[in-house]
């Protein structure tokens, strides 16, 4: 959908924009803000896609505000080239919305939760003096043991009772970097025998000699994310903190930490809803980067995974994401989407925008013996049938051709419509042509087809109406180009991949296949970004990274029809 019919949609609805839409009407807030606030550690995924669409797209309904924030508060697992992806990514899903409600540093860089280290540190060290913070000295296994289980109380730690002033003097050590990783901790002091495990003293430092991809070596200790997370929203004045329903159980403790403390100005609210997913999917950061890991796809952007990057390398378009994450819906239930649905939404897309081009993926050699060897006759190929008015570009018909394999069967099944021995079928875009002689090659394999071309039959010609029933694509032999092309399918073969821990044995051996295709001209102009529909085969995309000048590589996005099934 072009952003111009994105924009004049009607806004969804669901039970957070009626939240919302409340708090407009009672005027609560001078602006509405909210944020998206991925942790640097993968690439951006077709999942976080409905929670981008909701938390952008409830400011852009609001003429508020979404601050694309980086959780960056472990650094062993964070770097640079996933901060650049996810901007990148946000950037390409919300398109033209960018520039309305995506709110960025004046510098034009995302906020990072550690860009507010230093003031999270100061409101650990007022929790402290409340009396509502410690230093423990378990050690991880311990703090675990002493926790308890959801039907079974925790345990005080011994080292809950400590005054306030030596907790202070060990927190400012453990800042100053005295400790080694593990040796201490700070918890916040709620309730052992809490029925919500969350509120068992939770962890809110750790100590972590670690270099950090933003703030380099300056901090030994790190907050822990539900520490972290409320106190950002709050300091960047977020009004409405949207999240998945995982945080449900999270809640009492954003509200507790925000509570615990002296906060002048109104606190943001949490509210959850149910992720996106979808059948013969993953989307769980560790196995994607095992799939990257052991180098089962090519990276993080492999067309085939579901990362946002990988989505539009394939050429899938962003308008085809949102439409997605709006027919899903927000709801709280949890629900699997049928993949099925997406690749609809993708090819009706398509269709209404991809030129149309044609190619031949496995080409067998047509002479056509009744034209001269340099004889080359014009035909009008349409570009854009979809269109109201539309325009056609210049094919040359000559003696020889390509056509597809497939379209050629030399003892053909029953109710068979493409061509065989002595049969007619008609070349799109040119005429009817009659196979008159198989010509085969030393080891059997046909070698050309030698055919007769009913020219009278070509638009205009006397016999232009002449009906045969199998119609099949074509490029010139001598006018084509060779280019590389890759068949991609889906990477999985059962419904729900995640369902089991070995979920590498249900990778799709067929999910790439890539063949050396001929292309006619009107594709050695293909540019990047821009979907072609191989007529009769599917649609695909120029693939940038890898095309070089003369030699481009097309990457399918989707096939015409669902052909999973069989």
């Amino acid at each position: 959908m072009p952003e111009s019919q994105a924009s004049s949609a009607p806004a969804p609805s669901d039970f957070i924009r009626d939240i919302v839409a409340e708090d407009v009407a009672e005027k609560r807030f001078s602006q509405i803000v909210t944020r998206f606030p991925p942790e640097p550690n993968g690439y951006l995924h077709i999942g976080h896609a409905k929670s981008i669409c909701l938390n952008f797209g409830i400011a852009r309904e609001n003429s508020g505000r979404c601050n694309l924030r980086m959780d960056d508060t472990n650094p062993a697992k964070e770097e640079v080239e996933y901060v650049e992806s996810i901007t990148a990514d946000v950037r390409w899903l919300i398109g033209g919305w960018a520039d309305q409600v995506l709110g960025l540093h004046a510098s034009g860089q995302p906020y990072y939760a550690s860009d507010y280290f230093e003031q999270l540190y100061e409101f650990a060290e007022a929790l402290i003096r409340k009396g509502r913070a410690y230093v423990c000295d378990l050690s991880p296994e311990e703090t675990e043991l002493y926790r308890g289980a959801p039907d079974k109380p925790g345990r005080d730690s011994p080292f809950r009772g400590r005054s306030v002033d030596e907790n202070l003097d060990l927190f400012r050590r453990m800042r100053a970097g005295e400790y080694p990783d593990g040796a201490r901790t700070l918890r916040a002091k709620i309730d052992m025998a809490s029925p919500n495990i969350w509120l068992r003293d939770p962890l809110l430092y750790r100590i972590r000699h670690a270099e950090h991809h933003h703030t380099g070596a300056k901090w030994p200790i790190y907050p822990l994310y539900d520490y972290a997370h409320c106190l950002s929203d709050y300091l960047e004045g977020i009004t409405h903190s949207i999240c998945t329903l995982e945080f449900e159980v999270h809640r009492p403790l954003y509200d507790w930490i925000l509570g615990a403390l002296d906060l002048p100005r109104a606190r943001p609210r949490q509210y959850e809803f149910a992720k996106l997913n979808l059948s013969y999917t993953l989307f769980s950061k560790r196995r994607l980067l095992q799939l990257v890991g052991e180098k089962i796809v090519s990276g993080w952007d492999d067309p085939r995974m579901p990362t946002l990057a990988g989505a539009r390398r394939r050429g899938v378009p962003a308008a085809s994401i949102r439409r997605l994450a709006a027919q899903v819906g927000v709801t709280k239930y949890d629900s699997v989407t049928d993949v099925a649905l997406f690749e609809h939404i993708i090819r009706e897309d398509l269709n209404g925008a991809a030129l149309r081009r044609m190619a031949v993926l496995r080409p067998v050699k047509v002479v056509l013996t009744n034209l001269g060897p340099d004889e080359a006759l014009e035909c009008a190929a349409t570009n854009d049938p979809q269109n109201e008015a539309p325009t056609t570009r210049p094919v040359a018909l000559t003696r020889d051709l390509y056509i597809e394999a497939d379209d050629f069967a030399e003892v053909p099944p029953p109710k068979y419509f493409r061509l065989k021995p002595g049969g007619e079928v008609r070349l799109k875009y040119a005429c009817i042509i009659r196979c008159d002689e198989v010509v085969k090659d030393a080891s059997g394999q046909v070698a050309e087809l030698r055919c007769t071309a009913d020219l009278g039959s070509r638009q205009g010609g006397p016999n232009a109406d002449r009906k045969v029933k199998g119609t099949v694509h074509w490029v010139s032999a001598s006018r084509s180009a060779a280019a590389q092309v890759r068949l991609y399918d889906r990477l999985f073969v059962v419904p729900e991949p995640g369902a089991s821990e070995n979920f590498i044995q249900h990778v799709n051996p067929r999910s790439l296949e890539t063949v050396t295709a001929r292309i006619e001209p009107a594709l050695a102009q293909a540019r990047p970004g821009e979907a072609y529909q191989f007529e009769r085969l599917g649609y695909f995309v120029l693939d940038a990274a890898d095309s070089a000048p003369g030699r481009p590589v097309f990457n399918r996005t989707i096939t015409l029809r669902d052909t999973w099934a069989k």
